[in-house]
């Protein structure tokens, strides 16, 4: 009798631990590639990556944006006066691989890549993303628009203004010839 308790309860373990599993890996969507956003984002021809070296103050104004030190280095494409730029941005516990298409200082392009939280998905829909376009920085390094939340997926939209906040904040810097930031390819 005990022998077959112990086996029930080993199964149901097992039965948990794999439903455990299975429910973190469905919680890791990839929607496109990087690199495919990137092909996208310049009709298939997209120039070389550049890095973006921050210098201590923009770095500084950076991390005030994103809430957390940045990297000393961004890698960003640019042609003709537009950049794209990819984040890793985390919503609640997990990062949010995001991508941002910004032509002439406002957002061109907003999507998901990669979410990895188990909650706040629906970023991913156009009728969030939408929201974004044609966003601008204000002077106090706001978007210049209202971007409304979605219910059950808070920390998702916060990541999602940050990383639109940052990549017009970069752009801007990274098309100024007087910016602050040293650029090496």
């Amino acid at each position: 009798m005990w022998h077959n308790c112990y086996m029930r309860m080993r199964m149901i373990l097992g039965m948990f631990l794999s439903l455990l599993t299975s429910m973190s890996a469905a919680a890791d969507r990839l929607y496109q590639t990087p690199n495919a956003f990137v092909d996208e984002a310049f009709a298939g021809v997209p120039p070389a990556a550049s890095a973006l070296w921050l210098q201590p103050e923009l770095r500084s104004e950076l991390g005030d944006i994103l809430g957390h030190r940045p990297s000393l280095r961004i890698r960003y494409w640019s042609s003709g006066g537009r950049t794209a730029w990819i984040f890793d941005e985390i919503g609640k516990t997990r990062p949010i691989t995001t991508g941002v298409v910004v032509n002439a200082g406002a957002i061109e392009d907003i999507r998901v890549l990669v979410f990895r939280e188990s909650r706040g998905w629906e970023v991913k829909h156009s009728f969030f993303t939408r929201q974004f376009h044609s966003a601008r920085l204000a002077d106090n390094q706001k978007l210049d628009r209202h971007i409304d939340g979605i219910t059950g997926a808070t920390f998702s939209v916060r990541a999602m203004k940050r990383v639109a906040r940052a990549a017009l904040f970069l752009h801007e810097h990274s098309q100024s010839s007087a910016g602050s930031l040293a650029q090496a390819r």
